[in-house]
């Protein structure tokens, strides 16, 4: 038996992002696009209404939720702008939800604690100046020096790097595996902000999230202790794609969003904008291209519903979530893109929220797994190359 319906809670969740979003973001967010201000006492915000600590247990200082909310949020979120999404998408789906389950008991308690109350941001580092999608192709080493590990690197494109207090990142424990681009070298460690010879910087200059902060992280030299670091050494790259699994689900969500946001204000001017003397809502080619965006709308959000389903069981969902997030992040693009062309000229200014839409739907398709890579990873399953592998950890069901 198939049940859509959502649970009580499931709900609460999602009024709960959609009147924060309304009420907190949505009178600002085009000024602050135009300015590309990232205001940072929307963090505090989001952590006062447990929206930080979604989907992590109670005992570890999270709300508890199951990961249909967690979808539910990032898509209420994203409606209203995308960078409210992000945040979920690192802080969470990255970085927490990868502590929770990598994670020793101490480092849940010095790391995962405080992130789930909202009192220290987190994010992960995986992406570099010249390696993106190629993560077997970054350059940022750790080498063993006693009981510590000393890092060094520059991780790139990272959302929230200059406003993070803790990190996860990804380097190479094993040089000799690093020439042959053998990923059983890499690991993961977890890195504050404060410890000598770490620095982050913003990116400015972006086509779209402007109200969201990226930057870059350069470490020199970074001393780390042994027990900072995350899982098994040389057991990175598997803990690099579990938190991608997470992170992906977030943006699947989420731009399953952007095209109900799309609709919306396409729906709104069509009916309300005459040419012709009639309604444009009456012409036949903008009704393709609303209708085009409900079904999308719907499509995409049945693809992350049901990965948000499997996470629930405890079951392997990596080809669920890489599908949702082709699917969405594509749709999404197609959704914005066609809400321009309804809204015309209007649509080319910012005057019309379409503007910031079509903008903020590119960068999906290129970040957490560029939709090439995605389209590889799905061609690859249905042509028997790829199959998913036993892990050592996986996602826990929520509690």
């Amino acid at each position: 038996m198939i049940d859509l319906s959502f649970t009580e809670e499931q709900l609460m969740v999602q009024k709960l992002a959609r009147d924060f979003a309304a009420r907190e973001v949505a009178p600002t967010v085009q000024k602050n696009d135009t300015k590309a201000f990232f205001d940072p006492e929307i963090l505090p915000k989001m952590a006062a209404l447990g929206l930080l600590g979604l989907t992590i247990p109670e005992k570890y200082s999270g709300t508890g939720n199951d990961y249909i909310s967690l979808g539910l949020a990032c898509e209420e979120l994203e409606c209203v702008d995308t960078s409210l999404r992000v945040i979920l998408a690192v802080h969470i789906g990255l970085n927490s939800l990868t502590l929770l389950t990598w994670g020793t008991k101490e480092q849940k308690r010095e790391y995962l604690v405080p992130q789930a109350k909202g009192e220290r941001i987190a994010t992960m580092g995986i992406t570099e100046p010249a390696a993106g999608s190629d993560v077997v192709g970054i350059q940022t080493h750790a080498r063993k020096d006693g009981s510590d590990y000393v890092i060094t690197g520059e991780k790139m494109w990272i959302s929230l790097a200059d406003v993070a207090d803790n990190f996860i990142i990804l380097a190479w424990t094993d040089l000799e595996k690093a020439k042959k681009r053998d990923h059983s070298g890499l690991s993961c460690f977890i890195l504050e902000r404060g410890m000598k010879g770490l620095t982050t910087a913003t990116i400015h200059g972006k086509l779209g999230v402007r109200t969201g902060n990226t930057g870059s992280i350069s470490m020199d030299e970074v001393r780390v202790p042994e027990e900072n670091l995350l899982g098994n050494e040389d057991e990175g790259f598997k803990i690099a794609m579990f938190a991608l699994d997470q992170g992906r689900y977030t943006v699947a969500a989420g731009s399953t969003g952007l095209i109900r946001a799309c609709l919306n204000a396409s729906a709104e001017y069509a009916r309300t904008r005459s040419t012709f003397q009639k309604p444009i809502a009456e012409h036949q080619l903008v009704k393709e291209m609303v209708a085009e965006m409900a079904s999308d709308y719907e499509a995409a959000r049945l693809l992350w519903l049901k990965a948000g389903w499997l996470k629930n069981q405890g079951k392997p969902n990596t080809r669920e979530t890489s599908l949702a997030k082709l699917y969405a992040c594509e749709a999404a693009e197609k959704a914005a893109s066609n809400a321009v062309q309804i809204h015309g000229a209007y649509g080319y200014s910012n005057e019309y929220n379409v503007e910031r839409f079509f903008r903020n739907a590119k960068g999906a398709q290129i970040y957490e797994g560029s939709r090439e890579m995605h389209k590889l990873i799905q061609a690859d399953y249905a042509l028997g190359i790829r199959a998913d592998k036993p892990l050592r950890r996986i996602l826990p069901r929520p509690e």
